[in-house]
């Protein structure tokens, strides 16, 4: 990540000359009579790091958003008007090192960049279609003139293949917003195509519900059907998702979170999955400051650990970063902890199946099944795996292996981290003696309590040194239901 802060000028300029981003002229046809000028160019952005905030040069000010592992929108000012252009496209999104996706989405990325506007602001998005199909741009959760929110067939003609369309209305409330397809929208949105839309207060001191925070995070919860060793996902699938991601990135290569201590923290968060997901955070409590309706009434929160966050749902989660440390961040459904998981996959624990695999892996040489000690076999897997796949469990801590994949990231507090600076300050110097340890004393041999007997006091007595422990296997199901 960056360390800096640029302004728009400066961010500008980097996209148009640096590494991994381009910017290209889109040519079409007639748009709206309320285009005032040429459509503006639109920005490409290709890297899947998280950029810095962008500072705003022109229109009103605020304090800006960082997206992780993504980005702002610039836009340009029109006779009052702030325009973005966003490009609906086919992109590939690397997912993790080694493995990309081929995805559908917006200027270059999936999900596509973020649009932050202030409270009041006339907006103009113009949206050109370069899919082999129609499109149309719903706007999840404002308020705004019927014929602008963009449900093809409903509200609006579809964007035909090739051609630009114009939306322009008044970011009339504050809060956390989405964008995403309604044409065709269960393949399109599971292809990728998402956005953010953050609307901040024009009056912050005079907005109920809403504080400054000094960093403010946001991304997508989203969620594939990506066969291992493939590149596209499955797109009519209903439950069955085996990588679950946050803005299409898998953890560790999900970026972390850096926090000053004592910083005031804001997180939001926007479901485009098919369904729910507990979000957890380790070490600190949250409220829920902002809803789908707005910000929440302080008298209206409570302390929470985790958050469920329904499809469809937008969350802003704020705490103050008080715990030094690297804290876990992540989805407490804890299947959706993990990378290109198989549902077939045998439960194989105490079963020494090691020379069967070998024989195996001659004419299967992907082969793949849960260790005889469980799921640490695949943390530390050395095996071999399918070209372009994230293995199910991975990550490396400053101990050993995370054993963790999919929906994680890490809130890092520090107290020498900068204002404005969202690098990667590395892991945790933990004091001495504030680590877990081992002990080397004899451990004595546990005590067992017999059924209770008639007499008040349950009766004990110690396990017998041959107890035989019997493992019965567990059947498997004809489907897989409860993601």
């Amino acid at each position: 990540m960056n360390p800096t802060t640029p302004s728009i000028a400066s961010t500008r300029r980097s996209f148009l000359g640096g590494a991994g981003v381009i910017a290209a002229a889109v040519t079409a046809s007639s748009v709206s009579k309320v285009a005032l000028a040429a459509i503006p160019e639109p920005v490409i952005q290709t890297k899947p790091d998280t950029m810095p905030p962008l500072i705003p040069q022109s229109g009103r000010p605020y304090n800006p958003v960082v997206t992780l592992n993504g980005w702002t929108l610039p836009w340009r000012m029109n006779q009052g008007v702030k325009e973005f252009h966003l490009v609906a496209e086919p992109v590939v999104r690397e997912m993790s090192p080694g493995f990309k996706a081929h995805l559908w989405g917006y200027n270059g990325q999936s999900p596509g960049p973020t649009i932050e506007v202030v409270e009041g602001d006339r907006v103009r998005i113009y949206v050109t279609n370069k899919l082999p199909e129609h499109h149309a741009v719903h706007w999840h959760g404002q308020r705004l003139p019927n014929g602008m929110d963009g449900v093809g067939g409903l509200t609006q003609p579809t964007i035909a293949p090739g051609k630009t369309f114009a939306y322009e209305f008044v970011a009339r409330r504050p809060g956390t917003f989405m964008y995403h397809p309604h044409a065709d929208d269960m393949l399109q949105t599971a292809m990728g195509m998402m956005g953010m839309w953050i609307t901040h207060p024009k009056n912050p001191n005079q907005t109920p519900g809403y504080k400054a925070a000094d960093r403010d995070y946001c991304f997508l919860l989203n969620a594939y059907d990506i066969d291992p060793g493939s590149y596209t996902p499955k797109v009519n699938t209903m439950l069955d998702f085996n990588i679950w991601s946050w803005n299409s990135r898998v953890f560790p290569a999900i970026d972390p979170l850096p926090a000053r201590l004592g910083d005031r923290v804001r997180i939001r968060i926007g479901n485009l999955t098919m369904t729910n997901h507990p979000i957890h955070l380790h070490g600190h409590e949250f409220v829920v400051a902002g809803t789908d309706g707005g910000w929440v009434p302080p008298s209206a929160r409570w302390p929470e650990v985790t958050a469920d966050i329904a499809p469809g749902q937008m969350r802003a989660l704020e705490f103050e970063a008080t715990e030094l440390g690297d804290w876990a961040f992540h989805c407490h459904k804890l299947h959706h902890t993990m990378n290109a998981m198989g549902h077939s996959v045998p439960t194989m624990i105490g079963v020494d199946h090691s020379k069967v695999v070998k024989s195996i892996t001659k004419l299967i040489p992907d082969y793949m099944v849960m260790g005889e000690r469980g799921m640490a076999d695949m943390g530390e897997m050395t095996m071999p795996i399918p070209d372009n796949t994230a293995p199910m469990m991975t990550g490396q801590g400053p101990f050993g292996a995370a054993e963790m994949g999919g929906m994680v990231s890490l809130l890092m507090v520090r107290k020498d981290i900068k204002p404005g600076d969202y690098s990667n300050p590395g892991w945790y110097k933990h004091p001495e003696g504030t680590v877990a340890y081992e002990v080397n004393e004899p451990v004595a041999d546990p005590l067992r309590f017999k059924a209770e007997s008639k007499s008040s006091k349950p009766l004990i007595q110690q396990k017998p040194a041959n107890t035989e422990v019997k493992i019965r296997k567990p059947q498997g199901t004809s489907s897989h239901t409860g993601h």
